[in-house]
């Protein structure tokens, strides 16, 4: 996506200004109707989760520049102050500080689980700003606990609970399967998912836990067969050992229908998968780039973009729509942007309208958007397809 060697290079610098998404080295002067309202954001541009912090950086760079074009949020401009963290939590604390020394942080986006739970107590602490960002941890949902964050989506609790919901409508008293890594994005929904299956009238035989990046799942996948699934949900993995595991099970006579969550549903993730991906499916909070439903914000970016552009992009441009939101729900109230403000802003969001991005409006009463519609591979077309109707918890 940036293939621009100066920006690269600036990029490894770590000293990145994004205003209008083009890297400036000096911070924007404050204008005369009022100070900039920032984004700052510990951005994973390199390292393991690199595929997901491009295309979130981009969302969130392309959807500051369209509020600031239309001339900003009261006659004030946002401004975009993002720094790599290479995924690791101790860099991402401290691009934190970097940023939040050199500037006054309204809102914050953060990589990983991992870091929104370090810095919770430092946001509880500041009261200044409100922050999202890449995790759907289960544990952020709770706004006693973290009462400056939100997710942008359901989480991972929530995104399984939607697959449920369309397995039992689907084929009621159906066998669920679930295959998680043995991390802690991978064990965090399977306890209350159990429960949930349970409730809807499911089964749920066999549980498997493997290593993240296992490479030999013939072990797992004889005792995959035996429990004879109708559907195997995969959590707590991007890609492999996914692929494997459906090859191996096809191979041994299995009719399992096979799913996923969030993070493997990004359409190239899962072409990757080639022809034991034909039929794969998944929970999206989102539309894809290339739905033809009507959605006028999708529009705008694809004329912008006109190349694909992932799911995480799309995360980005909506995290940066919420945000734009809550400010501007804050100032309207004639209140000052912190971070009990905010986030009551954020939770009077009721029946919001997104563009298209999410295909129903939404309500924000909590920590999360509890939000999603299942898509299914179709391998010929090389996309996504919708699989269902928008499911609300």
């Amino acid at each position: 996506m940036h293939k621009d060697s100066t920006f690269t290079a600036s990029l490894r610098r770590r000293s990145i200004v994004l205003a209008t998404g083009a890297a400036i080295v000096a911070p924007l002067v404050s204008r005369a109707q009022g100070e900039d309202i920032v984004i700052g954001g510990s951005i994973p541009m390199t390292g393991v989760f690199a595929f997901a912090g491009i295309g979130i950086n981009a969302g969130i760079a392309d959807y500051v520049k369209m509020v600031n074009d239309a001339g900003g949020i009261k006659g004030r401009k946002l401004r975009y102050v993002p720094e790599d963290t290479g995924y690791k939590v101790d860099v991402s604390v401290a691009a934190f500080k970097k940023i939040t020394s050199q500037n006054k942080v309204n809102l914050y986006y953060g990589d990983s689980t991992g870091f929104a739970k370090t810095i919770n107590p430092e946001l509880d602490r500041s009261g200044q700003m409100l922050m999202a960002g890449a995790s759907f941890a289960s544990e952020l949902n709770n706004p006693a606990k973290y009462p400056n964050q939100f997710l942008v989506g359901p989480d991972y609790t929530e995104q399984i609970g939607i697959l449920l919901n369309h397995i039992a409508k689907e084929k009621p008293g159906a066998k669920v399967a679930f295959v998680y890594s043995d991390s802690e994005f991978g064990r965090d929904p399977i306890e209350t998912s159990e429960a949930t299956a349970k409730k809807l009238g499911l089964a749920v035989p066999v549980k498997i836990m493997t290593p993240a990046g296992s490479v030999d799942v013939s072990t797992e996948v004889i005792k995959l067969r035996r429990a004879a699934p109708d559907y195997t949900i995969f959590h707590g993995y991007v890609l492999a050992p996914i692929p494997e595991f459906i090859q191996q099970g096809k191979q041994q006579g299995m009719t399992s229908k096979w799913m996923g969550t969030f993070w493997t549903m990004d359409s190239s993730t899962v072409m990757k998968m080639g022809e034991a991906g034909d039929g794969f499916m998944g929970v999206m909070p989102f539309r894809y780039y290339y739905d033809t439903e009507k959605a006028p914000i999708l529009e705008k970016i694809r004329a912008l973009r006109p190349e694909y552009q992932s799911t995480a992009y799309i995360q980005g441009f909506l995290t940066a729509m919420l945000f734009t939101e809550a400010a501007k729900r804050t100032l309207d109230a004639g209140k000052p942007l912190d971070g009990k403000n905010l986030k009551a802003a954020l939770n009077t969001i009721k029946d919001f309208d997104t563009g298209g991005i999410i295909g129903t409006p939404i309500t924000i009463s909590g920590n999360s958007i509890p939000v999603g519609r299942v898509y299914r591979a179709d391998m010929k077309a090389q996309k996504m397809v919708a699989a269902s109707d928008w499911i609300k918890l």
